[in-house]
């Protein structure tokens, strides 16, 4: 654990401030015993994430988690006592976790001084954007100060660690992964097969339906194209993804290509800044897509932003779109 003079340099003002602001979040804040026991146990292990060498002497007992899908991963494997600072939440929590006292550290991308005036050992993003000298640090200076770091593999974008495409078998491994880095094999072992479980239940749409991921945009939109979880999550409910030709996990598409493509179910992402009724109204409105089939006969499916990224909620999002499949009216001949 680092002592405060290690901050002073870059830090030392935000620490002053964050020790005589704690207020009544500090008890969650506490440090905590190592999660996998004994901190000498199956340590040291190195982990190669999105390119970078990274190695655990013990597990990680101060986590600052920087998007959802890092903080629902560490609540999945019952390590939540460990988030000493959460940041840049895309939604609220699932409701399995909704008692969970998450101290929140930003509702944004954390500067790299708030960061580290929660003195953490590990910060954890779910974005290798969120990583950089404007953000919560860049990786090679947090290693610098001992503060390890990790990034969800699903979110890599380098060559030869990018999903291509992404499988739930590649997210089934980022928890055992993490499972390794804090020393909770077992648990994640758990998690990976309660999942497995739930995900063997889901049965696909055999009505061979196109689909347009829409996730933001008005002007040019930003869909769920051919490697992510966007088209992992509606290839798994049958859905035949009509931006599958491009080759990464989101990307921009052209309203005249939505339009000639003519999806006949539209999965929307609802987001506090961008909810799934602004875009509804948004694609009445437009010319170009008001004569979409799926405009037209409102065959909607929404996801909750948090649940559009791949994590530990990715089957219960698979199964909530093959939910809502089933619900849909057929089409009109």
């Amino acid at each position: 654990m680092f002592s405060t003079p290690r901050y002073l340099a870059t830090a030392g003002a935000l620490i002053l401030l964050a020790a005589g602001c704690a207020g009544p979040s500090s008890t969650a804040t506490s440090p905590v015993e190592p999660p996998g026991g004994p901190a000498a146990a199956g340590y040291p292990v190195t982990i190669d994430n999105c390119g970078t060498q990274v190695t655990f002497e013990a597990a990680p007992e101060r986590v600052v988690t920087i998007k959802s899908t890092a903080t629902e991963m560490l609540l999945s494997l019952g390590l939540g006592r460990t988030i000493v600072g959460s940041a840049f939440a895309d939604g609220p929590l699932p409701d399995a976790y909704a008692d969970a006292r998450i101290p929140v550290l930003s509702d944004q991308l954390p500067g790299t001084e708030a960061t580290l005036a929660l003195e953490p050992d590990l910060v954890y993003g779910g974005w290798e954007s969120n990583f950089s000298a404007e953000g919560a640090g860049d990786r090679a200076s947090l290693e610098a100060l001992d503060v390890r770091t990790y990034v969800s593999p699903a979110a890599c974008k380098a060559e030869g660690y990018k999903p291509d495409p992404l499988t739930f078998d590649s997210i089934f491994d980022d928890i055992t992964e993490v499972g390794r880095i804090f020393g909770v094999e077992a648990r994640a072992d758990l998690v990976v097969s309660r999942e497995a479980d739930k995900l063997a239940a889901v049965t696909p749409d055999g009505s061979g339906l196109s689909a347009l991921w829409y996730s933001s945009g008005e002007k040019t939109p930003y869909v769920g194209a051919g490697t992510g979880a966007p088209q992992l999550l509606m290839e798994t409910v049958g859905l035949r993804n009509v931006a599958a030709d491009i080759d990464d996990s989101w990307s921009a598409m052209s309203w005249e290509a939505v339009a000639a493509a003519d999806p006949d179910v539209i999965v929307l992402v609802d987001a506090a800044w961008n909810t799934a009724q602004q875009k509804i109204e948004h694609l009445t409105a437009n010319p170009a897509t008001a004569q979409l089939r799926a405009v037209r006969e409102s065959r909607y499916l929404t996801v909750p932003f948090a649940g559009s990224e791949a994590g530990v909620r990715s089957v219960d999002t698979a199964l909530s779109l093959e939910d809502q499949l089933r619900q849909l009216d057929p089409l009109d001949p």
